[in-house]
């Protein structure tokens, strides 16, 4: 891996602040050691799983055998009698409200009336031992009447005879009538599509026209610690949750209404967290805990195994899409027409959003003057599926990457120059007719991408094949006989920060004071670390806009206000705006003290002030005073709330609006070897050029780049939640696989700066846009390779060998 920092300097377009100590050690910019990592390294990091109390119980769910089907009865009694459980628990034992959801509160906090998924919770058990309470819920008894299951999302969406998953009717489509299984259908119309022309009228200017259908598969979040808690009984009747989650708040807001109680009597303190990758932001475990802690009046803990994760947080939205684009002669496009269809399965989760960014996003970064998308999100009787990195645009940059590699084929033009002559950039508008008003060099990083050294290829090497380099890897199934090397491109666009009106900020708390002589600064949030770095990250701009070194991070709970989400790329973003925002307030009562003790003349002017290696000083005399004089005894603390520029709700006929904060762009070049005889693809090289505004702790910027290039990676060539009839039929690692350091290739990462004017430090956001370019570009350069289409993500063996086509 190679990580170079190239491009303009975030500082030089940035609101940096008044009195920014450049000299910070371990400051924004730096790559300071994460201060949870070593723990981690060495097997000694406290997850949520690891936590322990004494007088502990152990919860346990009862899940539906049956992915619809109606509940005439449920009988605990039986279980109730087994020696050392202390309860069983029904929809008959909610204390408040029966449902909770993240946009629609229509999940069940336990199942009644019927169950709209395999794996949907019905009762919970505590008792004194995990194996004492699953044995108990062995015994309920429960009478199902087994329905029909709606399998089929593009059935859900349009055929009028399909019965419904939900009863009441929750969306319409307007070509066919009412339907009642639709979250969510965004239509955009730009150019003569917002005239109402058809597709007819544009396809005749055309000199290439190409149309495809293309599928995406359920994908798994993957993360490695499963979903655990510890629900703590409080003497004030209230509940002291101890959880790994994306949200506290978002949580908090969910869990209090079901338990019947004030949401301050609801009190979520983050536990160390197994990876979340958008699976945490649902619940899972957390009400059923409280219930069962604020029923027997003791702690209890739940641990799901894997399998029962699968079932227990939602998945990556399969896709079905349609997709017609044409292009002039010089390879200039002229329109677009484009289906999306998600499947949301039983539960709407986020699938409302995800269909938003589907839509606003579904054009690409391209500039097409004629656009129409229609994109939908629906209900089946399939797992819940919502948040996972990428978010609907992953989906989306799929099905318009490869259409571009087909109109590059179709005009003989290089998949690249293509990409290049439709390019979006600073001043340009997407479909939804929103202008992008930050530097987004999506040509140059093209051009980068493209002129990366290519890896030796297979001749080239001396002596026998490392077979750990063939596909097929260390099984030896390859001996190197029908390997053919393919290239492939992706580049995609994912809005950074959430989108469509959501009030989204955060809040932060900063304090600092004279510890053991020397000053330190304990910044509070709420944002949740899920791997990411924010820990790090805080403590960083911490350093920098105080000019001190000791900086410690509170503990993530819900005794200061939001922070939002850990997810949609926006927590460096928003999380660090505020500790920014809190950090120059304090630094603003600082010098009103210097100047009230008489250590800082009161008419010197405050843009002359700064803070640098612990003490106060000026451009024009130096040190002033040290920190520890200023503040003697006292502690300096302020509280801020950041919120990013307002957005709009797409509008709901013709699309339009400036629904986004800010956006994001990955570029991927990636080099396969494939044995086209037995359906075995290698990855030997996947290089990437990303544009993150300011690179804030490069080495971990780096990591984030790796980690979502791994992501796409396992979408186009092996992850697959495999569901037939509404049935998960892989819920192990056994059988859904990801990849590992063996599948990895290695990345030439380039990292340019371009800053976004709008955003603290210039940053944009970094997590999410190596997932969506990362799966064209593997599943293009297998086309390369083979000949063959590869309309499906993932691409599996028989799709290259020609088995059943």
């Amino acid at each position: 891996m190679q990580g170079d920092r190239l491009g303009a300097g975030a500082d030089s377009g940035a609101d940096t602040g008044i009195g920014l100590s450049s000299r910070a050690r371990d400051g924004v910019g730096a790559s300071p050691r994460r201060p949870d990592g070593t723990l981690k390294a060495a097997g000694e990091f406290a997850f949520s799983s690891d936590m322990w109390m004494e007088d502990m119980l152990w919860g346990m769910t009862l899940r539906s055998p049956h992915p619809h089907a109606r509940i005439r009865s449920v009988d605990v009694s039986a279980a109730l009698a087994v020696p050392g459980v202390h309860a069983v628990l029904t929809h008959e034992d909610v204390p408040g409200e029966k449902h909770y959801g993240l946009e629609t509160r229509d999940q069940p906090v336990l199942a009644f009336g019927k169950v709209r998924y395999k794996g949907e919770p019905v009762a919970i058990a505590a008792a004194d031992h995990p194996e004492t309470a699953r044995r108990a819920l062995e015994r309920v008894q429960v009478d199902y009447e087994v329905l029909e299951p709606v399998a089929d999302a593009r059935r859900a969406a349009f055929d009028p005879d399909c019965p419904p998953v939900h009863e009441q009717r929750v969306g319409s489509h307007p070509e066919h009538g009412t339907a009642a299984n639709i979250v969510r259908h965004q239509p955009v119309r730009t150019g003569a599509f917002a005239g109402g022309a058809e597709v007819a009228e544009l396809r005749g200017q055309a000199a290439a026209v190409v149309t495809g259908e293309y599928e995406v598969g359920m994908q798994d979040q993957a993360f490695l610690g499963p979903e655990s808690g510890l629900a703590v009984p409080a003497p004030d009747g209230g509940v002291d949750l101890y959880i790994a989650t994306q949200w506290l708040h978002v949580d908090q807001n969910q869990i209090a209404p079901c338990l019947g109680l004030d949401q301050d009597r609801v009190r979520m303190t983050l536990a160390g967290v197994g990876g979340a990758f958008g699976a945490r932001e649902d619940l899972s475990m957390q009400i059923h805990a409280c219930m069962l802690a604020l029923r027997t009046g003791r702690p209890v803990k739940f641990v799901y195994n894997r399998e029962e994760s699968f079932f227990g947080h939602v998945h990556r939205h399969p896709a079905t899409m349609r997709f017609e684009h044409g292009a002039d002669a010089e390879g200039r496009l002229l329109y677009a027409v484009l289906e999306i269809v998600l499947d949301g399965g039983a539960y709407a989760s986020t699938t409302g959003a995800v269909v938003g960014v589907a839509s606003s996003l579904g054009a690409g970064p391209y500039e097409i003057p004629h656009v129409s998308i229609d994109a939908y999100g629906v209900y089946t009787t399939n797992p819940p599926c919502g948040a996972m990195r990428g978010f609907g645009a992953v989906q989306a940059c799929f099905g318009y990457e490869s259409q571009m590699d087909r109109l590059a084929a179709e005009l003989d033009l290089h998949p690249v120059e293509l990409r290049m002559r439709n390019a979006v950039g600073q001043g340009s508008r997407i479909a939804t007719g929103q202008r992008i008003d930050m530097p987004l060099p999506m040509a140059e990083m093209l051009e980068r991408a493209r002129a990366m050294p290519l890896p030796a290829g297979r001749g080239e090497l001396e002596g026998p094949a490392d077979p750990r380099t063939l596909p097929g890897g260390v099984a030896g199934t390859s001996r190197g006989e029908g390997v053919v090397r393919g290239i492939g491109y992706g580049v995609g666009l994912k809005n950074l920060c959430f989108s469509e009106t959501f009030d989204d900020y955060s809040t932060a708390r900063v304090r600092l004071e004279v510890v053991g002589g020397e000053p330190a600064v304990l910044v509070h949030t709420a944002a949740a670390e899920v791997g990411q770095g924010l820990v790090t990250l805080q403590a960083q701009i911490a350093r920098t806009e105080l000019g001190v070194d000791r900086a410690t991070i509170h503990p993530a709970d819900t005794s200061v206000g939001s922070a939002g989400s850990s997810s949609a790329s926006r927590q460096s973003y928003v999380t660090g705006g505020a500790v920014k925002s809190a950090c120059e307030a304090v630094r603003a009562r600082l010098f009103a003290l210097a100047r009230e003790r008489g250590l800082v003349e009161p008419d010197h002017p405050e843009d002359g002030l700064a803070l640098e290696g612990g003490t106060v000083v000026s451009a024009r005399h130096g040190v002033l005073a040290p920190l520890a004089d200023v503040l003697g005894e006292a502690a300096v603390e302020e509280t801020r709330v950041f919120r990013h520029r307002p957005t709009r709700m797409l509008d709901p006929t013709t699309g339009q609006g400036d629904s986004h904060v800010q956006f994001g762009m990955c570029v991927h070049r990636a080099v396969v070897d494939v044995d086209v005889e037995l359906g075995l693809v290698k990855v030997v090289a996947l290089d990437a050029v990303q544009d993150v505004g300011r690179a804030m702790h490069p080495q971990q910027l780096l990591g984030q780049i790796q980690g979502g290039s791994a992501q796409g990676l396992g979408l186009a060539l092996m992850e697959e939640v495999q569901v037939a009839d509404s049935v998960i039929r892989n819920p192990s690692f056994t059988d859904y696989l990801i990849p590992t350091v063996l599948d990895t290739p290695p990345m030439r990462i380039e990292v340019l700066e371009h800053a976004d004017p709008h955003a603290p430090y210039g940053l944009r956001g970094a997590g999410e846009p190596p997932t969506l370019s990362s799966t064209p570009a593997i599943v293009a350069a297998v086309r390369d390779a083979t000949g063959r289409g590869l309309t499906h993500a993932p691409v599996r063996p028989e799709d290259i060998v020609g088995i059943g086509l």
